[in-house]
């Protein structure tokens, strides 16, 4: 007779609540946003996370309490998978492709490994360019 191995529900555990035999490990979406957002930052051709109104918001954020990481990612966490939106600023003047599949491979390599979940697809948003004389121009009128 064949030994059924199919797990039992009660058996079942999912990455974001896993329990063992010495405690249970609850991870909260906001921390899977918050590796996205750590992980796009860190590809190549990032200027910024988030829409317009999203980064003026965040500026005021980041002067009162710290840089929020999980600006401009959205998740649907699943109980095994993951869906990302990433909204991000470019650098000028870089392939916004070669941009979009650098935050896309540091985002499923984050997640899958740091949290566990399978990265079902990662959408990124192109929502403006940054250029390098925006900076100038910003340093000039900080100095009138």
């Amino acid at each position: 007779m064949a030994t059924n191995t199919t797990p039992t529900p009660a058996t079942v555990n999912t990455p974001t609540n896993v329990q063992t035999t010495r405690g249970k490990t609850v991870i909260n979406d906001g921390v899977v946003a918050k590796v996205a957002g750590i992980a796009a930052r860190e590809a190549r051709g990032v200027y910024a996370l988030g829409g317009g109104a999203a980064r003026a918001f965040g500026a005021i954020r980041e002067a009162v309490a710290g840089t929020d990481q999980a600006q401009g990612i959205s998740v649907e966490v699943g109980e095994t998978q993951v869906a990302v939106d990433v909204t991000i600023v470019a650098e000028y003047p870089l392939a916004l492709q070669e941009v979009s599949d650098g935050v896309r491979s540091n985002v499923i390599r984050a997640i899958e490994s740091i949290v566990g979940l399978e990265v079902t697809e990662v959408n990124v948003t192109v929502n403006d360019v940054h250029l390098p004389s925006d900076d100038a121009d910003q340093a000039e009128a900080r100095v009138q």
